[in-house]
């Protein structure tokens, strides 16, 4: 049986004079402490001053280089503080310039995301090439080349859910 994976990011501004605290639960710190630095030199996002929490829900642990976007999605929603919807699935890896590279298996990937009732899937543009253009997956592919691309399409999905509060 698949699970669904989540995984969450805080960021908190760090005490006086103490150094920034990075934990990690089912995710591997070395590969935290890389995405910290490109997303800090490659998008400007200063987490220096933030200890920085990473968990992955249900005590599960990912060591696919494919969770890299949604720990980075994540670790941005907590800097800015905008929700990323329970309707969103995510996969890429991030390289070190920032570009959101391709990832094995994105027909199976997206199908089991629309299948576990995500409407929404930010992958690597790369990836696109790769899905069947005739085939109706039942959820909406959002293809992102870089970091910055994919934190666009994350407030854009942000605003939309704000209009339809309203």
């Amino acid at each position: 049986k698949k699970k669904k994976v989540s995984s969450e990011g805080l960021s908190t501004k760090e005490k006086m004079l103490a150094a920034p605290r990075r934990m990690t639960t089912g995710f591997d710190y070395s590969r935290l402490c890389v995405l910290l630095a490109v997303l800090e030199k490659r998008t400007g996002y200063n987490f220096g001053g933030y200890d920085v929490y990473i968990n992955v829900i249900g005590g599960l642990k990912i060591d696919e280089p494919a969770s890299d976007l949604a720990i980075a999605l994540a670790l941005y929603s907590g800097l800015r503080d905008i929700p990323i919807g329970d309707d969103v699935a995510m996969f890429g890896e991030v390289g070190l310039g920032g570009e959101i590279r391709a990832v094995s298996h994105i027909r199976e990937r997206v199908r089991e995301a629309a299948r576990m009732g995500f409407s929404k899937c930010i992958v690597p543009k790369s990836s696109l090439k790769n899905l069947d253009k005739s085939e109706n997956y039942g959820i909406s592919i959002y293809g992102v080349a870089n970091l910055q691309q994919a934190f666009k399409v994350l407030e854009m999905f942000t605003k939309e859910s704000e209009g339809n509060k309203e």
